[in-house]
């Protein structure tokens, strides 16, 4: 009888150093040598002979074992966890291999010299390995190795972020004019992968267009435009440049839109609230904002000159004791370096008003007057447009337009309506009661009795022959 040779029982990685087995590993090896060397195996090397017990155990495939691992992403600098799992493992080693098919980890052994890989777990159905200050030479497929019969792999593949410089934001023009377009670029430098850049103006989102760039350390960057247009609306609102990218959250930049834009107008009326009566005063202030500021604020009467004891002071005008010759269309005029713009006011004084309160036929005749009365020719002449509203109207009260009262017109058409129907009512009945027929009984030779009582006799019973007649009123 022969005895076999034993195999080395030590087994050597790639950096030359050994790692002692078990006992279980040491007749796992064992088996394979003597089937491998024993005639009663043969037919070698399929080892399906019936006569070996040895060979039997040495040939029987590992059942249901599954080798597991999963890709790896980590931003570099951090921490990457690489973790070879197997189900139903019946003793057989674990190992992990880097890129370059160097063994990191044989069991629970690390022979490869580099401190940043740490044991994290070490089990019979895992080993977890952690890798620490991750850089980009680091990236690549990781191999976790199970020694089966045949060997077992699966691969993990470590991808490494590299987040991308803070965004820069550049104008085009750092002060607009209303209605310019402007342009701004958005730039995200040195990242892997390349990054996306989204534009948002206010609470609306902007279309840019991007370009990608790849540097020869195969670093990304990416440059976005924008071009849009501007109104008085846009200015102090931010234009804000987002970055998205897997090894960062909420990566913006933002800038400040700064427009100018000519002077907005309005005239308010501080006194009087209600109509303007004769003998009353007149104070009105004209409101200028604009971007820059107005240089200038005028007040002006169109087509006239104002008044001569007129009070002006800064953007407010004062008149005492109105009366009628002061009518007119009273303007203020604003202007800064981009233009100028202006709003009107259409002064109309009443009568001043009476103790004695007017007859209803008066006030009625009154409004008839109002409502078929000429527009002020001042205010009909003035053709130069204004973006402003219409001019402020002291007829109608504080910036109604110069429009006629529609009520008091419809009431009046309304009474007078109802006053002609009342009438053409009265007059139907009236025809109706004076309309009939009417019989005369004069009997035929009345006209020769000698006196009036024989003429009565005569008529008696003549009824059959009178002549019947018919009268009408008109």
């Amino acid at each position: 009888m022969h005895l076999l040779k034993a195999p080395t029982l030590q087994h050597a990685n790639l950096h030359g150093q050994t790692v002692s087995l078990s006992f279980q590993e040491r007749s796992h090896l064992l088996a394979a040598a003597t089937c491998g060397a024993t005639p009663a195996c043969a037919p070698p090397p399929s080892c399906h002979s019936s006569l070996s017990s040895g060979c039997r155990a040495a040939q029987e495939p590992v059942v249901s074992q599954n080798l597991v691992t999963d890709d790896v992403a980590v931003v570099e600098g951090e921490t990457a966890i690489i973790s070879c799992r197997v189900k139903n493992n019946d003793d057989s080693v674990i190992q992990l291999l880097n890129p370059n098919r160097q063994t990191i980890y044989f069991r629970d052994m690390r022979p490869l010299k580099d401190a940043r890989f740490q044991l994290v777990n070490f089990s019979d159905n895992e080993l977890r390995v952690s890798l620490s200050n991750v850089s980009l030479s680091d990236e690549g497929r990781y191999v976790c190795q199970l020694y089966t019969d045949p060997p077992q792999e699966a691969y993990a593949d470590i991808t490494v972020l590299i987040p991308p410089g803070n965004p820069v934001i550049e104008a085009k023009d750092e002060v607009l004019s209303e209605g310019n377009e402007t342009e701004m670029t958005c730039t995200a430098m040195s990242s892997k992968p390349a990054a996306t850049i989204r534009w948002m103006k206010g609470d609306k989102e902007l279309k840019g267009k991007p370009k990608v760039e790849l540097s020869y350390d195969k670093m990304y960057t990416v440059t976005s435009r924008v071009t849009f247009a501007v109104s008085k609306e846009d200015d102090g609102v931010p234009v804000i440049c987002i970055v998205d990218h897997p090894a960062v959250k909420d990566f913006l930049a933002r800038k400040f839109l700064e427009v100018q834009y000519k002077p907005e107008v309005k005239i308010v009326v501080e006194f009087p609230q209600g109509l303007t009566r004769e003998g009353e005063n007149l104070e009105l202030t004209c409101q200028a904002k604009g971007k820059p500021k107005p240089q200038r604020v005028n007040w002006l009467k169109v087509d006239d000159d104002v008044p001569s004891h007129a009070v002006i002071t800064g953007g407010d005008l004062y008149i005492e004791n109105l009366n009628k010759s002061y009518n007119g269309t009273y303007r203020c005029v604003a202007s800064n370096p981009l233009g100028e713009s202006f709003d009107d006011y259409v002064l109309y004084v009443y009568d001043a008003p009476t103790t004695t309160p007017k007859p209803t036929t008066a006030t009625i005749t009154t409004t008839s007057t109002i409502t078929t009365s000429t527009p002020n020719p001042a205010a009909s002449q003035d053709t130069v447009p204004s973006a402003e509203p219409a001019a402020h109207d002291s007829r109608a009260g504080e910036g109604t337009p110069r429009t006629v009262d529609h009520a008091v017109i419809g009431g009046v058409v309304a009474v007078v309506v109802f006053a002609m129907l009342c009438l053409l009512i009265v007059l139907g009945r009236y025809f109706a009661r004076h309309k009939g027929t009417y019989f005369t009984h004069e009997a035929k030779g009345a006209d020769d009795a000698a006196d009036a009582d024989t003429a009565i006799i005569n008529a008696e019973g003549g009824h059959t022959n009178s002549d019947e007649k018919k009268e009408y009123y008109i």
